[in-house]
């Protein structure tokens, strides 16, 4: 089936690395903010239980943001230039969708040739000398079903939407018109295994493209 809106997710299946868990090492409280990332994609914990509370323990500066937004683009999954360059040359409409920080997401989009209205992601603000200030509470984004709430407005008077991604967060997008298919190339979870409507395991994102041509 050929999909009207392509939607990806972005920490382990664009980019190899969870980027909380970065900014969190790099705040030396990595191994306590991993466990709390693993829950939420698991669906052990709702993500707004976490949101809030991963960010204002780590307190990250936009210096730390520059440096993240620079290791997504390094650590960029296998293929994902090739399923990008593909699909826009179809002139499909492509979103990235995240709970990740949109500042350090810009840069990959840009790299990718996707605009930045097309991505969606947590704004931060930080303080005059940079250091780390807030979050966007009201972002859907940063609950459990946010990504749910962005693919019914993208999907608005389109026929079907496919959004890609390796998290529980992912798999909530699901509803009428709507195909979520997961990547385990990275992190290979049993709960997105089991809710996907597609699912590989693949290390490639290329493996995506039979799913949504």
């Amino acid at each position: 089936m050929s999909y009207d809106v392509i939607c990806f997710d972005c920490d382990s299946t664009l980019s190899k690395i969870e980027g909380i868990d970065e900014l969190a090492k790099w705040a030396g409280v990595g191994e306590e903010m991993a466990r709390l990332t693993d829950a939420a994609m698991n669906g052990e914990l709702p993500l707004e239980a976490v949101y809030g509370k991963r960010l204002e323990t780590i307190q990250p500066s936009q210096t730390g943001i520059a440096k993240l937004a620079d290791l997504y683009i390094q650590e960029m999954v296998d293929g994902v230039k090739e399923v990008f360059t593909t699909l826009l040359a179809q002139d499909k409409e492509v979103h990235i969708i995240s709970g990740g920080l949109r500042q350090a997401i810009l840069p990959l989009a840009k790299a990718l040739n996707v605009p930045e209205h097309n991505v969606h992601a947590v704004d931060v603000s930080f303080n005059s000398d940079g250091s780390y200030l807030s979050f966007d509470v009201i972002s859907p984004l940063a609950r459990s079903g946010g990504k749910g709430e962005i693919c019914k407005q993208l999907l608005n008077g389109k026929q079907s939407l496919a959004i890609i991604g390796d998290g529980k967060t992912d798999m909530e997008a699901k509803q009428p018109g709507v195909t979520v298919i997961g990547f385990g190339g990275i992190c290979d979870r049993p709960i997105v295994r089991q809710l996907a409507d597609n699912y590989t395991k693949e290390a490639s994102l290329m493996a995506v493209l039979a799913y949504i041509l």
